[in-house]
């Protein structure tokens, strides 16, 4: 895979997706989020690759879109222009989740607008101390209901405080970020230590942690009564899993599992 606006790199069973215009502290163009999308869409079919992590280079995660070549062209597009471009915008957020793999965003610097989105629409987000996060529409007359913002946002760090933020457009500080549960982890060594993650979840049982995220999405609009049973069948079919059995036969013989996500 040879991606034309960011840097794809495969080590092991691990993806890194690193945004790159570091001079403008990486932000996403027209291209570039019809290009994420669609390796996003792609990574269904990638079996040898377990985990991803997406990150930014030059010290920061990703600026947002590109004010001249987004939101310049934006003023001047017709209504069908619009919502072609919202609906794409929306489609990445869609094949991130959809992707079976777990994301991890590895935070760094700014991480603004879309930017911010993306780490919202990963599954784990770790960040260095100094990070500013900032879903940032208010600040150019759009509304915070952006790329599923209204929906996600509230249900990882509750409502009042995405209320805040989506309205206000402040940044949140990577300490604030870390209290309300949007980082999983404070770390001076963000990218290192993501990669890490990613490398531990690649090696457990693949197939189950596709199911957990699936699971984890499904479960957002049903009862408890409908999420049990939900559960109950993604659980059996783990259960029919050769890493199920591989992991019984590990633990009766005292040793540590190893996975093959089959």
């Amino acid at each position: 895979m040879s991606p034309q606006h960011f840097l794809w790199d495969v080590a092991g069973k691990v993806a890194t997706i690193t945004l790159n215009r570091p001079a403008r502290k990486n932000p996403l163009t027209f291209d570039s989020y019809a290009e994420l999308r669609d390796t996003f869409r792609a990574l269904n079919d990638m079996a040898d690759v377990k985990a991803v992590v997406i990150t930014g280079a030059g010290g920061n995660f990703c600026s947002g879109g590109d004010v001249h070549e987004i939101i310049g062209p934006l003023t001047q597009m017709d209504a069908h222009g619009l919502r072609k471009f919202t609906r794409m915008t929306g489609d990445l957020v869609r094949a991130m989740r959809a992707c079976p793999q777990p994301i991890i965003a590895a935070v760094d610097g700014v991480c603004a607008g879309a930017g911010a989105i993306m780490a919202m629409a990963s599954d784990l987000r770790l960040s260095s101390p100094t990070s500013k996060t900032a879903f940032l529409f208010s600040r150019v007359g759009l509304s915070g209901a952006d790329m599923g913002a209204c929906a996600m946002l509230p249900r990882i760090i509750g409502h009042g405080r995405a209320a805040e933020l989506l309205f206000t457009g402040r940044a949140m500080s990577a300490e604030e970020g870390h209290a309300w549960g949007f980082y999983n982890r404070l770390t001076d060594n963000v990218l290192a230590d993501a990669q890490v993650l990613a490398g531990d979840l690649a090696n457990g049982p693949s197939f189950a942690h596709s199911m957990t995220k699936r699971q984890l999405d499904a479960e957002w609009h049903v009862s408890i009564e409908t999420a049990l049973d939900l559960e109950a069948e993604a659980q059996a079919v783990c259960m029919e899993t050769n890493d199920f059995r591989r992991a019984y036969e590990a633990i009766a013989a005292k040793r540590s599992p190893e996975f093959e996500g089959d």
